[in-house]
């Protein structure tokens, strides 16, 4: 009996030919593992690029909503008409004299006052300033005087700088410098004033 002739076949069936039964290796866990992880992280991505397109293509709802009724912030200038409908009678002005020449802040403060501002305090310059404001003048207030007071005062006098601090009242110091020589003329100072009333038109802001 030849030996490649299975035991309890007499010989009679034989094992011919050069193929032969192979055992096929189990696969391995790990690699079971990682191809399991690797569809799932295939899957996700899928879903989330599909998610992506459709908010480009289709767009928020909420957002598109927002954008047809105009929910957008208003551009700069969109204000401006409240605060600039502010009336020189409306500022009460402080007026200093930081010059050595004399006379000055009394002059000024009286025309002030026939072109409808309110006045307070006139005299000379607190030490801070006094020789110090080499422009034709300096306005100083608080935060909020920046808002409308400083505008409006500033078109009475060409050159002028402004400053805040820290007061609580809403009344603006007017020093003058040793660029001062007179107030802005009459009628270009109230052509300032009109043009003041009317500001640009608001630009367009961002949504």
């Amino acid at each position: 009996m030849s030996m490649l002739t299975p035991p309890g076949m007499g010989g009679k069936y034989r094992v011919t030919g050069d193929r032969y039964p192979r055992m096929r290796r189990p696969r391995s866990r790990r690699r079971i593992v990682t191809a399991l992880t690797a569809a799932v992280v295939a899957l996700g991505l899928a879903g989330w690029g599909t998610v992506q397109l459709v908010d480009v293509f289709g767009g928020d709802a909420k957002t598109t909503a927002a954008i047809r009724k105009g929910d957008c912030k208003p551009g700069p200038g969109a204000s401006a008409a409240a605060v600039l409908k502010l009336k020189p009678r409306q500022v009460t002005v402080n007026v200093y004299n930081a010059t050595p020449r004399a006379g000055l802040a009394k002059a000024a403060a009286d025309e002030l006052k026939k072109r409808g501002f309110t006045i307070g305090k006139v005299g000379n310059a607190p030490k801070a300033y006094d020789k110090k404001v080499a422009n034709t003048g300096l306005l100083l207030g608080s935060p909020a005087a920046a808002k409308g007071p400083f505008q409006v005062l500033g078109t009475q006098l060409k050159g002028v700088t402004t400053k805040t601090d820290r007061r609580g009242t809403g009344d603006v110091d007017l020093i003058l410098g040793k660029g001062y020589t007179a107030l802005a003329p009459k009628p270009a100072a109230e052509a300032a004033l009109a043009a003041l009333a009317k500001p640009a038109p608001a630009r367009k802001g961002k949504c």
